[in-house]
């Protein structure tokens, strides 16, 4: 499947390190430059607002999705190429899952973390075939890579699945791997305990 969007899940902060805005800014470049549309969470704020505002600068297309209970907080991107608004969160993110061919978490707090965890349990779940991966900033997903790792050693996690979660440091490297990513019958698993 060709990857003509990303969805981009990260911070409505942009943290300590400054490592993180500058990682966003060359993520949302190197996907313009090859082409790719940008899924986000549609705030102008933080990490989201990094992405966003390199991604239109340099000329590519950008969608936000964001709940209404948000856009009212005046948080929405008004820049946007579209700016889509859900009455939920659980809309928000269904609506980013069907507009986009593949997934990169950036560093965030529990939404990112949700949003990646959500993505990730549906493609285990066989609900869709597309690649999920990290952009492994200043070794910040070190700690949740090696708990994955940690699952998967004690069998509540199929070696398989943990090696679905996609993770590379620069953007270019990831977005080879994403390219490369072959789907698998993930939910086949299910089938296989009856």
């Amino acid at each position: 499947m060709p990857l003509r969007r990303i969805a981009i899940y990260c911070g409505s902060s942009r943290g300590s390190d400054p490592a993180f805005s500058a990682a966003a800014v060359a993520l949302a470049q190197h996907l313009v430059g090859q082409g790719i549309g940008i899924v986000y969470g549609g705030g102008n704020v933080g990490l989201m607002g990094a992405v966003a505002d390199a991604a239109l600068a340099a000329g590519g297309e950008v969608i936000g999705v964001i709940p209404e209970s948000l856009l009212a907080k005046e948080l929405g991107h008004e820049g946007c190429t579209e700016l889509r608004v859900t009455r939920t969160m659980h809309e928000r993110k269904q609506m980013m899952v069907d507009l986009s061919d593949g997934f990169v978490a950036l560093p965030g707090g529990f939404g990112t973390l949700d949003e990646l965890f959500e993505t990730l349990t549906w493609l285990q779940l066989g609900f869709h075939q597309k690649p999920v991966g990290l952009l492994n900033v200043s070794g910040f997903f070190d700690p949740l890579l090696q708990f994955l790792d940690h699952v998967s050693a004690t069998q509540l996690l199929r070696p398989e699945h943990r090696a679905s979660l996609l993770s590379h440091d620069e953007p270019q490297a990831l977005l080879a791997a994403l390219h490369g990513f072959e789907p698998h019958t993930c939910g086949k698993w299910i089938t296989d305990l009856r």
